[in-house]
């Protein structure tokens, strides 16, 4: 035995040794956090077995009398959830099925110390999911874990103590007897597969939790040529937690160094083990901070997922190659190939619960490039995806990928009764009304939903709990109106490059088919109750208020009820065009340009000079002054705040500026000449420090910056009342007209994003966009700073 690495814990908060566990659950479950070249595991059994006795040896401690003998050793803990902290079950399979109301709580064993039972009762907090029990799944059945555990106590008794002794863990005075049982876990680690990863076989462990020790063994298992698996005594290590003197120290420590074997994936080196490995649980047990949503891919098969994955990113690889748009094509190409990939598992699973052959048809609203709909089309799934602008990928896909241009209303006309699916994929305001369209098109469509932005029926979210965030605030909202509409809402973790990444699925609904009538009168009711809590979106009136809005009545030819009878038009035909809510409206086909970019030149020449002229301590600045030539110091000004730069413009100015994305601030952000906006705080920029980093930039860069040498006019020199900082051959600006010169080599044509090639969710969801605009005349007034000289110039 030998100890790989010891890390003391601090616990200011008396978190241990609940918080030990907690992150013992995270190594468990999700090993993947830590270990990138795993996919992740599948938890398949787990029993609460007693500590090898002589007496016991020969026996199984799960068939005739023995089951006396397991009860003796007295059940463990399991938290409320279903989490992995140690605790009892009674089948073979781990997960929340089959738990009955006795075993929602924890108990304590008989006998046991009442300071190490409440101890081990923190484990009820751990974030420990086991998810989905996935027992048998696949080509990978799970072997029977009490003969496995029986076979393996029998042998370490008769002929391995020190395996014994090196589970009970080494406290001092700690007896093998002291110990009232343990919990056993059987799970199999799923490796990624890749041309990186060239271990693609899972394997499997024997997890061993000795709470009262503070010990959790992991033992490898074995399977011979005749299919007998047993334990490998090479790969086993343990985690312990201990305390000497009010301090708190956890450990990792191997059986048999000697006979380590590091694959580099599911069992790295030992070095890894005592430094990586080690710092992370010694972070995460006294971390207080509890995760809000559930593991990443509970609800699908992980071992499919990683496969399907794998085959779909080598399949559509070449697109980050040929990628027409201006967005990031690293992070959508795979970020949509992972989505497809877990749609197509989810398919799968679903027709094999129903018992279909035929692939499951679908419409993706607001579809954005398209590439989703391109890859689930090509896997020989029927659907198509809309969007209300056109894309210039849609162009690659070929005629088996349909993509259609249109806006989404919801309507009578926007139903769809023959598809199976509704995905909404960043779907931005059309993401509360996908499970309304999918319960109102026919019963048997189900929904997807990833969401991004907050929206609600007609306008922004508005947040009405302070306690959550607004992003698992709003992910409630879009679950309660899955509820409200009929289904069962299911949530996963999806595993994509965003920090948007939680999804939620309505596959069934909680009503049987008759009561449809019932049901959209309570759809009804609950989407009019909606009705001006949304917070409209910018330059648009606000959504009627409750009082000022006309209780709808009006009978839809499909039976719905329209919510707004003022929005109304005469005859059967306005009636279906009629919006189930008043207030909704889906965004232009051509988005506008929202940088300060479009806005016109002399606005901004203003906005430059008041602010300068705040900074500069009120000093008049007079656009024709010459460059100072004496030796009076050069007058850089003071510090402003953005709150104190906006209340001294006027109320004019303000509004405009506000109707653009990042208004002053961006604005001033956009002057990198005149200005530095620092930490909320805007300040002259001196042009002698950025000189000197210029002179450690790479030679590529200084290339750049020759090549846009005097291209533009300085605005120091022009409005300064100390002229420019700089000598007139130092300065990267023209002094004056005779100075200005033409670019050394032509722009490089960038596309503009504009209606044609916006993407679908860039615009408002956090994601930064690129918006090229055309380059001030040459002499004009210029805005533009350091960054415009370390690229191709105009």
């Amino acid at each position: 035995m030998a100890e790989v690495g010891r890390a003391a814990v601090r616990d200011p908060g008396a978190l241990l040794p609940g918080g030990f566990w907690a992150a013992v659950a995270v190594w468990l479950e999700r090993p993947q956090v830590a270990n990138k070249r795993l996919c992740g595991v599948r938890l398949e059994a787990r029993r609460s077995v007693g500590v090898p006795r002589a007496e016991a040896c020969g026996h199984s401690p799960n068939t005739g009398p023995e089951q006396e003998e397991r009860a003796a050793a007295g059940p463990a803990l399991r938290s409320p959830d279903g989490g992995l902290g140690p605790g009892p079950s009674t089948g073979p399979e781990l997960g929340t099925a089959g738990r009955g109301p006795e075993e929602s709580q924890p108990r304590r064993r008989q006998g046991e110390d009442p300071r190490e039972a409440a101890a081990a009762a923190q484990l009820a907090g751990g974030p420990g999911q086991p998810g989905k029990a996935q027992v048998g799944e696949g080509e990978f059945p799970a072997p029977d874990l009490d003969s496995l555990w029986d076979a393996f106590s029998r042998s370490r008794y008769d002929g391995n103590p020190e395996m014994l002794a090196f589970l009970t863990g080494s406290r001092a005075g700690s007896q093998p007897e002291a110990s009232n049982g343990f919990d056993v876990i059987l799970r199999t680690v799923i490796p990624k597969t890749g041309p990186h990863c060239p271990l693609a076989a899972p394997r499997r462990e024997i997890v061993v939790q000795d709470v009262l020790n503070g010990t959790v063994t992991f033992l490898p298992l074995e399977e011979d040529d005749r299919g007998n698996v047993r334990v490998e005594t090479s790969n086993v290590y343990q985690i312990r937690l201990s305390q000497s003197q009010e301090e708190w120290f956890i450990s990792i420590l191997i059986f048999c160094p000697e006979k380590w074997h590091s694959d580099g994936i599911v069992y790295p080196r030992p070095t890894w083990l005592g430094e990586v490995l080690l710092a992370r649980l010694a972070r995460w047990s006294v971390e207080s901070r509890r995760s809000g949503f559930k593991s990443s891919l509970s609800l699908i098969s992980i071992v499919k997922y990683s496969k399907m994955y794998q085959m779909l990113k080598e399949k559509h690889k070449d697109m980050v190659k040929m990628w027409p748009e201006v967005t990031d094509p690293e992070k959508f190409v795979y970020e949509d190939v992972a989505i497809a990939a877990y749609l197509l598992i989810l398919w799968e699973e679903e027709r094999a619960e129903r018992g279909l052959t035929a692939k499951q048809s679908f419409v993706d609203l607001g579809c954005g490039n398209g590439l989703l709909v391109h890859i689930l089309s090509t896997e020989g799934h029927p659907g198509r995806g809309i969007d209300v602008r056109r894309r210039k990928i849609w162009d690659m896909y070929g005629p088996q990928t349909c993509l259609e241009e249109g806006a989404i209303t919801p309507n009578d006309k926007t139903l769809f009764p023959d598809v199976d699916w509704l995905i909404g994929n960043h779907s931005d305001e059309l993401t509360p009304w996908i499970p309304v369209i999918a319960a109102r098109s026919s019963y048997g469509c189900r929904f997807f939903v990833l969401p991004c932005c907050f929206f609600d029926f007609t306008g922004k979210y508005s947040r009405r709990q302070s306690r959550k965030t607004q992003y698992r605030e709003y992910l409630d909202f879009v679950t309660e109106v899955g509820l409200a509409c009929g289904f069962h809402v299911e949530e996963d973790c999806l595993r994509i490059p965003s920090t948007k990444r939680v999804c939620l699925i309505g596959k069934s609904r909680t009503y049987s088919p008759a009561g449809e009538v019932s049901m959209d009168e309570q759809r009804t009711q609950y989407i009019n109750s909606r009705r001006g809590r949304p917070v409209s979106p910018h330059g648009e009136a606000p959504a009627p208020s409750p009082s000022q809005a006309t209780e709808g009545c009006a009978g839809h030819p499909n039976g719905h009820q329209a919510l707004d009878s003022g929005a109304a038009k005469g005859g059967a035909e306005a009636q279906a065009d009629q919006l189930w809510l008043s207030g909704f409206q889906p965004r232009e086909k051509a988005e506008r340009v929202r940088n300060c970019a479009t806005l016109p030149r002399d606005f901004i020449d203003q906005v430059v000079l008041q602010v300068a002229h705040l900074l500069l301590d009120g000093e008049q600045l007079n656009p024709g002054s010459a460059p100072s030539g004496g030796s009076k110091a050069w007058n850089q000004g003071g510090s402003l705040s953005l709150e104190e730069v906006a209340r001294e413009l006027d109320r004019e100015t303000l509004q405009r500026l506000k109707r653009e994305c990042g208004g002053l601030q961006t604005l001033l952000r956009n002057s990198h000449q005149v200005f530095e906006v620092l930490n909320g705080r805007v300040h002259i920029r001196d042009w002698r420090e950025e000189k000197l980093r210029r002179q450690r930039h790479p030679e590529a860069k200084r290339k750049l910056f020759s090549e846009t040498f005097k291209t533009r006019a300085c605005w120091f020199f022009s409005h300064h009342p100390d002229g420019c900082v700089l000598p007139a051959d130092s300065c990267p600006f023209a002094h004056g007209p005779a100075e200005l010169r033409l670019p050394q080599t032509p722009r490089r044509k960038k596309q503009v994003l504009g209606a044609a090639s916006a993407p679908r969710a860039e615009a408002g969801c956090g994601r930064p966009r690129r918006e090229e605009h055309a380059p001030a005349p040459l002499g004009t007034t210029d805005s533009a700073g350091w960054g415009d000289f370390l690229r191709v110039p105009p």
